[in-house]
């Protein structure tokens, strides 16, 4: 039986999702669809999603969440797909620059499953959606300083930034498992006015997209 994981930080990103597969509203193409609520964060979701795998191995892993914007063209309410992800705070600043791990050569830069110091995604599936295909970088702490975005902008030119994405493209990279990771932009990178976010039609918009997504692998 064919099974298709939806994984999520939180139940809020996803609850337009899970009332629309648990009430019928939708017919993905997969028999069976999972959720999980993996949780916040690098480490809770590598956790989650591994613990998961040691009990069932779906044939695609769709990774549904909100995250911030480096890109002004990418407005709160838009959704992307993001191509490649890495881990923008795995990183020290030294001589006011900031080098990877890659760059300390501590890590080869195409030792699997990087290649040249990303986690990329080389799914078919991606051809499958019309949303634009991004860079995104994951942290463990919440950009909010204009330098530290000008740090992650000239060592890694991101789109987009989660707390979660590089979880996932390692565990499936790893396990050769097909994946994709879908964002809806929340708000602006070091954007603290709260009043310029838009969570709700970020998640709205997301699910939205998420829910054609299922309906083309259905057709096809």
């Amino acid at each position: 039986m064919k099974t298709c994981l939806i994984l999520a930080a939180t139940p809020l990103e996803i609850a337009p999702l899970t009332q629309a597969i648990t009430t019928g509203n939708i017919e993905p193409s997969f028999p069976e669809v999972d959720l999980l609520v993996g949780g916040i964060g690098l480490t809770a979701t590598t956790y989650a999603l591994t613990k998961y795998l040691t009990l069932k191995r779906p044939n695609l892993v769709i990774q549904v969440g909100v995250g911030g914007s480096f890109d002004p063209a990418l407005v709160p309410g838009s959704v992307v797909v993001v191509k490649k992800e890495t881990i923008a705070d795995q990183s020290v600043i030294e001589l006011n620059q900031l080098k990877t791990l890659f760059d300390l050569k501590l890590l080869p830069y195409n030792q699997y499953p990087y290649k040249k110091g990303w986690l990329v995604n080389h799914s078919e599936l991606l051809k499958k959606t019309r949303l634009k295909k991004v860079p995104g970088i994951s942290v463990n702490e919440i950009t909010t300083s204009k330098k530290k975005v000008d740090f992650y902008k000239n060592a890694f030119n991101p789109s987009v930034e989660s707390m979660e994405g590089a979880a996932l493209h390692y565990t499936c990279l790893m396990e050769n498992i097909p994946f994709i990771q879908f964002r809806g932009i929340s708000n602006a990178i070091a954007e603290r006015n709260k009043k310029k976010w838009n969570m709700k039609e970020s998640i709205i918009n997301l699910n939205h997209e998420v829910m054609h997504f299922l309906s083309l692998l259905s057709n096809n």
